[in-house]
């Protein structure tokens, strides 16, 4: 069998720039055949080897869409023993008010905002893995569900739909775990703070002076801890949300 096809493979959502950059350079360099997805098309000067044809182009907010790019994943791991190792759900929208700035309020904002929201932070996840479940299965795979801490406390910048979207996807994530547990796949959250990336908004300096470890976290931090819970090192970890915000939880 060729070493491509011994690979182990994952399957990572929103994976053009942050956090799901990160987990790619990460799973990459450990040897992992990597399957992106997001909104955007392949760049070229992305990193990793084989981007081009392990990149599937799909608007999660579209259901349609999201059933396409299952079949088509599922076509792809076809040629490579049917199975999938890791499915990790980072791909999250949250919308700004036309200033760029302003949280959106559970009183302001529009019902399609809410809809938009939770089909892309919430439905995409579950509806990914139970799409691809027996590939997940005939690996023993593991899901990371990547939420927030916007999702178990009031965030200055995040709005009222991401919030709750997320509380929902780490709810998800133990019921999910409760679930699928049976079936030999783990299932786990992470729930990163503020992490240094492109899209901080104005204001996250006044944040980070109360933060215990008062730094910004780093993509490449949240990144090997996603591949910390994808690897045999987690082996009997399933049902946890591991907080990734330099201790601003407590």
């Amino acid at each position: 069998m060729a070493e491509t096809d011994t690979r182990k493979t994952i399957v990572l959502t929103g994976a053009s720039r942050g956090i799901g950059h990160a987990t790619v350079k990460r799973f990459s360099r450990e040897g992992w055949r990597v399957i992106t997805c997001s909104r955007q098309a392949f760049a070229d000067d992305c990193p990793w080897p084989a981007g081009p044809e392990d990149h599937i182009k799909v608007d999660l907010a579209d259901q349609e869409d999201v059933g396409i790019a299952i079949s088509e994943i599922r076509h792809r791991l076809e040629a490579h023993g049917g199975q999938l190792h890791a499915l990790v759900n980072n791909a999250g929208i949250s919308p700004k008010l036309k200033d760029g700035n302003s949280r959106m309020n559970s009183i302001d904002t529009p019902m399609h905002v809410w809809r938009d929201v939770f089909q892309v932070n919430f439905f995409a996840p579950i509806m990914l893995a139970r799409g691809l479940f027996r590939e997940l299965e005939s690996a023993k795979g593991s899901i990371v569900n990547v939420t927030s801490i916007a999702g178990t406390r009031v965030h200055p910048f995040a709005g009222t739909a991401y919030a709750t979207s997320k509380a929902a996807l780490g709810s998800l994530t133990r019921e999910m775990a409760h679930d699928f547990g049976p079936h030999g796949i783990r299932v786990n959250a992470i729930a990163p703070g503020e992490i240094d990336t492109a899209i901080l908004s104005p204001g996250t300096e006044k944040i980070v002076e109360t933060i215990p470890l008062r730094r910004l976290g780093t993509t490449a931090e949240v990144a090997d801890i996603i591949f910390f819970l994808c690897s045999q090192q987690a082996s009997y970890v399933t049902g946890s949300e591991i907080h990734i915000n330099g201790g601003q939880h407590v």
